[in-house]
């Protein structure tokens, strides 16, 4: 596993099923944070050297998102996560199963918290708003989409243009036609084109 994630990180070398099994039997036992309590654990396990950890505190936010107790008062939380220890691994589940649903929750953040993520020069940031709406299906707004897929236009980042080939495919399952338009439209790189046109007859 770290040679997979390019030596980045260390790993206690702990298997995904015990992973699990030790969470459940962490929460039986102790119960889920709260508040301030929970901040600062989601904070702390992401400072750990091994990665484990930080997929550890990912597991705890979906919990969270679960039982409808996150609150975007964590967003400032979820922007450290995004903006450190960053790689496709965090950054993709917290774009798609966190911030898509805060988001999806509280419109309103996508302009006033969204924007500034957009505009950002850090690329994960602007990777998340490219994912953010993966999971919206027929709720996408395929305006925002374009115009967040626009921004990133001419980027020679593999990070940007791959995210910008992977939204186009999840949301040509709900609608090919509107992304083959686009794609035809659109001078998309390479990596975007081939990505975002898998999957399209």
């Amino acid at each position: 596993m770290k040679r997979y994630m390019r030596d980045q990180y260390e790993f206690f070398g702990v298997k995904t099923p015990e992973r699990r099994g030790i969470l459940k039997s962490f929460l039986l036992e102790n119960g889920l944070p709260h508040d301030d309590a929970f901040n600062e654990a989601i904070v702390e396990l992401w400072e750990m050297p091994e990665r484990e950890l930080q997929i550890v505190a990912i597991n705890l936010i979906d919990l969270k998102i679960k039982k409808k107790e996150l609150s975007t008062a964590f967003l400032p939380v979820i922007e450290q996560l995004i903006t450190t220890k960053s790689w496709w691994d965090t950054v993709d589940h917290i774009a798609t199963k966190h911030v898509g649903i805060l988001f999806q929750n509280e419109p309103a953040l996508i302009e006033n918290v969204g924007r500034s993520w957009r505009n950002s020069d850090d690329i994960w940031l602007r990777r998340t708003m490219i994912l953010f709406q993966q999971k919206y299906k027929t709720n996408t707004n395929q305006e925002l989409l374009a115009d967040i897929i626009t921004e990133n236009l001419g980027s020679s980042e593999f990070f940007i243009n791959k995210a910008i080939g992977w939204s186009l495919r999840e949301y040509a399952k709900t609608n090919p036609i509107w992304v083959k338009e686009f794609v035809a439209q659109t001078t998309l790189s390479n990596l975007s084109k081939r990505e975002a046109l898998k999957h399209i007859k």
